[in-house]
């Protein structure tokens, strides 16, 4: 089982990443995937999923509306476009999936990513 996150960066603020996460090993298909981020001296803080039910996406209230969550099931990847980004987005993005149809709780996540790191300059 393996998640790779890829496309983060240093960007100013106002600017836009996209992240994806390539994922193998598992039937891609019967999991959600949740997109986590960890600042220095913070906890993980759950920021999108996409759910494995139907589809469904959430958003972090602090994210709602500046970033997008997609998923390309051919390709076994999901997306995590980031616009109008803030210094406060900095981070390391984790990309994480769940057996379950998608939860905030991160160590309800099965597999994990190795994290990319995003910095917002202001």
């Amino acid at each position: 089982v393996q998640l790779v996150e890829s496309g983060g960066g240093l960007v100013q603020a106002g600017g836009s990443l996209r992240l994806s996460c390539a994922a193998s090993g598992f039937t891609f298909d019967d999991y959600a995937i949740g997109w986590f981020r960890q600042a220095p001296g913070k906890e993980h803080e759950g920021v999108s999923y996409i759910s494995s039910s139907d589809g469904s996406t959430y958003y972090a209230d602090s994210v709602k509306g500046r970033f997008t969550i997609s998923s390309d099931n051919a390709k076994n990847t999901v997306y995590l476009q980031m616009n109008s980004l803030k210094p406060e987005d900095t981070a390391v993005y984790y990309c994480a999936a769940d057996a379950d149809p998608g939860t905030w709780v991160p160590w309800r996540y099965d597999y994990w990513g190795q994290g990319t790191q995003v910095t917002v300059s202001s």
